[in-house]
C-alpha cells in the first residue's frame, strides 16, 4: 500500500464585503416578527407567480409575514359585522 500525502490548496483571501448587500442582509434583522393569533382555517388559492411575488416583496418591507399581510387585507375587505 501506498501512502501519498495530500497536497496543501491556499485558499484566497475573503474577497471585500459589498456595504449594500451587507445592508439589506441585516435590514431584516430590524423586522418585529411576532407569531398571531391561533388561525383554524386553511384557505387555498390560486394566484400567478408574479403576484405572489409582489406579495412576498410587499410583506418583506412592511416587516410582516405573508400570512399577517392578507389576514389584514381580508380584515378591511371583510370585516366582521357587530350586531
Amino acid at each position: 500500500m501506498t501512502t501519498e500525502r495530500s497536497k496543501r490548496i491556499a485558499i484566497g483571501a475573503r474577497p471585500p464585503a459589498n456595504p449594500h448587500a451587507e445592508a439589506w442582509v441585516r435590514q431584516g434583522d430590524t423586522c418585529d416578527l411576532q407569531k398571531g393569533d391561533l388561525y383554524t382555517a386553511r384557505l387555498t388559492l390560486d394566484i400567478t407567480p408574479a403576484m405572489r411575488a409582489r406579495i412576498k416583496v410587499s410583506a418583506f418591507t412592511q416587516c410582516v409575514t405573508v400570512a399577517d399581510l392578507l389576514r389584514a387585507l381580508l380584515d378591511r375587505e371583510f370585516p366582521e359585522k357587530t350586531p
